[in-house]
């Protein structure tokens, strides 16, 4: 996969834990949802022949990213296409403690030769740069040769359009497709429910929270949590929630939102979870199995097996399924915009924007949307549910961690509950301070009414948003 490549540097400025793709994460995601755990600077260099824009010079593009995921995609994208006399610079800053946003945010003001070309954003915070306050640097898709028509032939979902456009321009599309699923052990469900069947479990766990605490009670009499901690179910409620934080200028809490915090200390009070958090090492043992009770399922997207459960966990491989969850929601993706001023450069834009279409809207079997939907992006065969409804209808979703169920089958109806409505360019922060004064609230520090109070005036503080 590597053999066009000429030079791979690597500097670990940081290290630190996997934050969440949505959220990412953070919430991240992500992408694969997720975040990536350090900071590195990588160089991928293309072959020397077949110079670019007719003057032989090498091409130099800056990347910039939260994981080490589309600096990847760059990997393949230069094994394919051998005569590009091109390199990828890629900067990869983790999203933990919100380190990614100002340095990227820095990077693309300050401009000049160092500036980011290409960078990524993901569900958390990509309004704010398609949408928000940096949204004027990203170039228009149209002017990169992409067009609605490629969009509309791939049949690319409609949630990652809604949420990389503004004023009708596309700005930044999404690679993969992120709705959720409930991801369980099979084992724990035998023992428990008599069945692995996804058929059933669904029956078992919802709809609806009520029929979800039902079986979180059959889980306690038998010894297990029916997830890890109360993170396992926000993302859930965050993302089929009606509308975001933001209405009309001022915070808003929706109901749905505002009912997590009665779950929370359902889930709690009642010892129905191992109190952990996520994107935490006694998260990542809940997955394995060695937390204080056996945890029975985890809510997340595709990413979340491929990218979290399956690199904590697996020795637990075979034991999992997945089914449709309690409630509909996504959770995470990425989205990948250009910057403006690479429309100065002709030679450079041209590579940019094939590279762009080659990962968006290129359904073909050597489109990066096939490759990955289909486990051939890399030696490790990773599957992912992809933003083309096209390549998913021809892409086989089998996976052996799931004890050879089809993924696709739960999770490409799952996207129809995916929706770009409900996000704001402050999520990441409002969402850290809302699940912080919910922990207060559900160890005992605070009351309910206290929690809110406080959570209303953090963000005033913080993020200068009054409250309706």
């Amino acid at each position: 996969m590597k053999r066009t490549l000429a030079l791979i540097t690597a500097i670990i400025m940081l290290a630190s834990l996997l934050a969440a793709c949505g959220g990412g994460k953070k919430e991240n995601n992500a992408g694969s949802g997720s975040n990536g755990g350090n900071t590195s600077t990588t160089t991928n260099s293309g072959g020397s022949s077949g110079g670019s824009g007719g003057s032989g010079e090498k091409i130099t593009i800056n990347l910039w990213s939260f994981t080490d995921e589309i600096p990847k995609m760059t990997e393949k994208y230069l094994e394919l296409n051998p005569d590009l006399n091109v390199e990828f610079n890629s900067t990869i800053i983790s999203t933990t403690d919100n380190a990614y946003q100002p340095a990227l945010d820095q990077a693309l003001a300050a401009g000049g030769k160092d500036a980011p070309d290409i960078y990524a954003a993901e569900a958390a915070f990509v309004l704010k740069y398609t949408q928000g306050d940096m949204s004027d640097f990203a170039a228009g898709y149209a002017d990169l040769g992409i067009t609605e028509d490629m969009v509309k032939e791939a049949g690319i979902a409609e949630y990652t359009i809604d949420i990389g456009t503004k004023d009708g321009e596309l700005k930044a599309l999404g690679y993969q497709a992120t709705g959720g699923a409930f991801i369980y052990r099979r084992s724990i469900a035998q023992d428990v429910f008599g069945t692995d069947d996804p058929n059933a479990i669904k029956n078992e766990i919802g709809p609806g929270w009520d029929k979800f605490f039902e079986a979180a009670e059959k889980l306690k009499q038998k010894g297990y949590a029916i997830v890890s901690g109360d993170g396992d179910i926000w993302h859930s409620i965050e993302n089929s929630s009606d509308k975001g934080w933001i209405v009309d200028g001022k915070l808003y809490i929706d109901p749905k939102r505002e009912e997590f915090i009665d779950l929370s200390k359902r889930l709690k009070d009642n010892g129905y979870h191992n109190d952990t958090q996520d994107w935490t090492e006694a998260w990542y043992a809940d997955m394995r199995g060695e937390g204080p009770k056996p945890v029975f399922g985890f809510f997340g997207p595709a990413w979340l097996i491929n990218y979290v459960i399956g690199q904590h966990a697996p020795d637990t491989a075979g034991d999992w399924a997945v089914t449709e969850p309690p409630v509909g929601f996504f959770w995470g993706g990425t989205w990948v915009l250009v910057n403006k001023e690479v429309l100065k450069d002709e030679a450079k834009k041209q590579v940019v924007a094939d590279f762009i279409r080659w990962v968006t809207v290129d359904t073909s079997d050597n489109g990066l949307q096939y490759l990955w939907a289909n486990g051939l992006m890399n030696e490790n065969g990773t599957k992912d549910t992809v933003a083309s409804s096209v390549v998913m209808a021809k892409s086989n979703g089998e996976l052996d961690f799931l004890g050879g169920q089809n993924m696709f089958d739960v999770f490409v109806p799952a996207n129809q509950f995916a929706s770009g409505k409900n996000l704001t360019q402050y999520d990441q922060s409002i969402n850290d301070i809302w699940r912080a004064q919910v922990r207060e609230y559900t160890a005992g520090n605070k009351s309910r009414d206290q929690a809110i109070a406080d959570f209303k005036n953090q963000v005033r503080d913080e993020l200068g948003i009054d409250s309706e």
